[in-house]
């Protein structure tokens, strides 16, 4: 029997896991949209909220971050902007920071 609880226990943590990541992603996605949006697109309010969406969505494409990055590399091109990929890398991560700290605050 204690067997059987501790294997649901891990089950549970793995899915509460698993939750937690998955919102981290997308609010770090949105962060990083906003972000992209204001400062480098020139995109305010509705706008940039509407591309932050995008961003959002444009993560379920393929796994990992490279859906996302060439969305945003490929809209920064067409925006005339010369933000470097590793500045664009560097904001990722502390997006993914902030949404980190903001999830685990809820």
């Amino acid at each position: 029997m204690a067997f059987d609880e501790r294997g649901k226990a891990q089950e549970s943590n793995f899915k509460r896991e698993q939750e937690i990541a998955f919102k981290v992603r997308n609010r770090r996605n949105k962060l990083l949209g906003l972000w992209v949006a204001e400062t480098h697109l020139g995109k305010t309010g509705e706008d940039a909220l509407s591309y932050a969406k995008e961003v959002v969505m444009a993560d379920f494409e393929e796994p990992g971050d490279d859906d996302v990055f060439e969305k945003i590399r490929t809209d920064l091109q067409k925006g005339g902007s010369d933000l470097s990929d590793h500045m664009l890398r560097k904001q990722m991560d502390a997006c993914e920071a902030e949404a980190r700290a903001q999830v685990m605050s809820e």
